[in-house]
């Protein structure tokens, strides 16, 4: 797989072959730096996974390449362009979705040609995309390193020159990152992901040259690259408690109003990608918050949440945990789970599943008081909220402050529909720790995208065009797609939209007054026309719309 050159062989150009044994070069130089890389991670977040992140991030890039080279002969073009769209979808990490736009800032430039003179303007291409990534630039960081680099061999020339140019360039940078980064120099250390963006561009120069790795780290003498940092608690340095990644298929426009959102929500925000696929990286204290915003931009998936850490204290005059010995209703419970649910049959099932429901009737949605008074009656120290509603999200988030204020830990996921708050509940593990309870059940709501059927009750302007009273109206995602005059028809086509997008399993929650033998067609039609999807029917009893659908 790797080009070897002959004595006193120069390659000129980055060919196809070129690339792909640089992008092997990358994975061997992260894997055997990983550790290292992974010690002096102090900056943003102390998780010590930043070389793991960039190893696993530059392995989707080499394993994309081999696809395209097991499928056929691929031009220079061709190799960049797999190797910058693995890199997006396998990004990991801040540092390794910042690496996943630098190898897309390069592949538009690359795909021209491969020579000194491209390699420089596709390095400048990159340093200035990865920045523009970035919500709020850091200098003393993989960026800085990055910049640094185009700019040493900004002069283009021989390949081998602007290679070894950049490669020295962002050695110097990450020599000088403490200065510029308090944290660093608190730490002893160089910016951990400056050190893998210097490995891969080593590995560049080894694939250029030839020549054998010069050693781990390769870092100037008297540079502590692997010293003993000093440990940064993510709880008690006041950072956001999650990290949150997902894969988003929007448009450009959509991104544009999401990053706004995501900004406002967190930090270390980077959003990577383009021509309607883009990778979301952001840590935030609201990860349900971030899972929402990104299916109103479009559709998320590979949605990963981490907790940076198990526990936190509380903050100082915070109210202590309720006293349960105090209380005659006995010992409280660890953790409960409170649902709002359409429909009595609904509110059984999720009572059964140890929830404590509160009643969404048509034209009376609880109000915060209720909400408040669930919480209460869970009787639990930790209590996760599922409002199952958008219009129940502002007196969700009232009642859950109120409750937190009286000692009880609160955590709101923001499902926007019942078949999300199933689809929550089906995940909850009260034995895990809540944080992960709390990530597990936001992952899962926010894969579920949701539609309802519903009658139009007089004549009216939707997104889908003018309805009529008595009209079938099919609402995906909260907007009218469907206009149809038979319930079963418009659900077909309903479902049909959906699962154009792909899905696993469906869900249907039916009400009473539901037409006899619709979940029985639809999910016939869903067996006839989509073999490998799963169908599971609720029935929601009475006060329910006719039907809801979720497809996860």
């Amino acid at each position: 797989m790797s080009r070897a050159l002959q004595p006193d062989e120069e390659l000129v150009e980055l060919d196809a072959e070129a690339l792909r044994t640089w992008s092997a070069r990358a994975v061997d130089a992260l894997g055997r730096e990983r550790e290292e890389i992974d010690a002096i991670n102090v900056y943003p977040v102390a998780d010590g996974d930043t070389g793991t992140n960039l190893y696993l991030t530059a392995e989707a890039a080499r394993d994309a390449v081999e696809a395209v080279f097991a499928a056929s002969a691929p031009d220079a073009a061709e190799t960049v362009r797999a190797m910058a769209h693995g890199a997006l979808l396998g990004a990991r990490g801040n540092s390794g979705t910042i690496l996943a736009q630098l190898l897309r800032g390069m592949a538009g430039v690359l795909a021209e040609g491969g020579d000194g003179h491209h390699l420089a303007r596709a390095l400048a291409a990159a340093a200035a995309s990865a920045r523009e990534a970035v919500a709020h630039p850091v200098e003393g960081t993989i960026l800085t390193v990055a910049t640094a680099a185009a700019r040493a061999c900004a002069g283009g020339g021989r390949l081998v020159d602007a290679a070894r140019n950049a490669h020295d360039g962002a050695r110097e940078a990450l020599v000088a990152t403490p200065v510029q980064l308090d944290v660093l120099a608190r730490a002893g250390v160089v910016d951990a992901g400056g050190r893998g963006l210097v490995a891969v561009l080593r590995a560049l120069l080894e694939t250029v040259t030839g020549e054998e790795p010069a050693g781990p780290g390769e870092l100037p003498h008297g540079v502590s690259a692997a010293g003993d940092p000093t440990p940064v608690d993510c709880a008690t340095a006041g950072g956001p408690a999650y990290e949150v990644i997902y894969l988003l298929e929007a448009e450009d426009a959509a991104v544009d109003l999401l990053r706004s959102r995501l900004d406002a929500l967190g930090e270390s925000l980077v959003v990577v990608g383009g021509d309607g696929l883009w990778n979301v990286h952001v840590h935030t204290d609201d990860a349900g918050g971030a899972v929402e915003a990104g299916i109103e931009a479009g559709r998320p998936h590979r949605i990963r949440v981490t907790h940076f850490a198990s526990t936190a204290p509380a903050a100082p005059g915070a109210p202590a945990a309720p006293d349960a010995a105090a209380d005659e209703r006995g010992e409280r419970v660890q953790r409960a789970v409170v649902a709002v649910v359409p429909g009595e049959g609904l509110a059984g099932l999720c009572a059964e599943a140890g929830a404590t429901t509160v009643q969404n009737r048509p034209g009376e949605p609880p109000a915060g008081d209720e909400l408040l008074d669930a919480i209460r009656r869970a009787y639990a120290h930790e209590v996760v909220l599922l409002p199952n509603d958008t219009e129940l999200r502002q007196s969700a988030a009232a009642a859950a402050e109120q409750a937190r204020a009286e000692g009880i830990r609160v955590a709101l996921i923001p499902t926007r529909a019942a078949v999300q708050g199933i689809a929550a509940l089906a995940v909850h593990e009260p034995d895990r720790r809540f944080d992960e309870d709390v990530v597990a059940m936001t992952a899962a709501a926010g894969a579920t995208r949701y539609a309802e059927l519903a009658v139009a009750e007089r004549q009216s302007f939707t997104s889908a065009g003018v309805c009529q009273a008595g009209d079938v109206l099919g609402l995906i995602e909260g907007d009218v797609a469907v206009i149809g005059q038979d319930l079963t028809d418009t659900a077909r086509t309903v479902l049909d939209r959906m699962l154009s997008a792909g899905g696993e399993l469906v869900t249907l929650i039916v009400a009473d007054d539901t037409p006899p033998g619709l979940a029985t067609a639809l999910e016939s039609h869903v067996r006839r026309g989509y073999l490998a999807v799963d169908t599971t029917t609720y029935h929601a009893g009475e006060g329910a719309p006719p039907l809801l659908i979720g497809v996860e």
